[in-house]
């Protein structure tokens, strides 16, 4: 392969890690926008998610490019197809953390007690961990980070069924707040997938490191 691929290879390695870092901040701000009910916050995490999006189609093309120009083989083959997984999965992390910020001005609008129930604390500091350690197992390259990374969406996932039985309790005691347990409810089910995200991004990392799809297929 020529000095150009290499650096055009490069250039897709560095372009992937730096949206990681662009949605890791978009998530950071989502969930400290609910916690402290910033609206201004809110909007612009909203608002930055057209960034995500674009930078998400520029890394799809620069591969699609690099893969039609110079018809990479073995792991440089493997490394595009994780890369434009890891593209979606990191832009899919991204509409999340915008999920996240639109709840904010309804639960601003609509404070009540029940908000001192919502254990969203715990599930957050979670599922911003699992994703920062899927980035950096892409970072490092570190199968046994990313093999981590797969075994720990177990405990998220609980978190949400445990956030589901509170919410439907909840609105059985107080169905005047019917509203903000949804938007809590909401608020559960996109760290959830963010857990999901995370575990994607894992595994990809596992198929460029050993040239086996993980999929569905956790090692203990």
């Amino acid at each position: 392969m020529t000095i150009h691929f290499h650096r055009e290879m490069e250039s897709v390695k560095s372009q992937i890690l730096r949206l990681g870092t662009m949605v890791e901040e978009q998530l950071y701000h989502a969930i400290r926008a609910v916690e402290e009910l910033d609206e201004d916050l809110a909007k612009t995490v909203i608002s930055q998610d057209d960034r995500i999006d674009q930078k998400e189609v520029e890394i799809e093309e620069e591969c699609l490019k690099v893969l039609a120009l110079h018809q990479p083989v073995a792991i440089d083959l493997r490394l595009l197809v994780a890369v434009m997984k890891i593209n979606s999965d990191l832009e899919r992390i991204g509409d999340t953390a915008s999920n996240i910020a639109d709840t904010v001005a309804y639960l601003k609008a609509n404070q009540s007690d029940s908000r001192k129930s919502f254990a969203f604390r715990t599930m957050a500091d979670k599922a911003r961990a699992l994703f920062k350690r899927s980035l950096d197992s892409l970072i490092n390259m570190d199968e046994q980070l990313a093999t981590e990374v797969c075994a720990g969406d177990a405990e998220i996932d609980e978190l949400h069924r445990s956030m589901y039985e509170m919410v439907e309790e909840g609105i059985k005691s107080h169905p005047e707040n019917v509203g903000v347990y949804l938007r809590y409810l909401r608020i559960s089910r996109n760290l959830e997938r963010v857990g999901d995200h995370a575990t994607n991004i894992a595994e990809d990392v596992l198929y460029m490191a050993r040239g086996h799809i993980f999929r569905h297929v956790h090692e203990n």
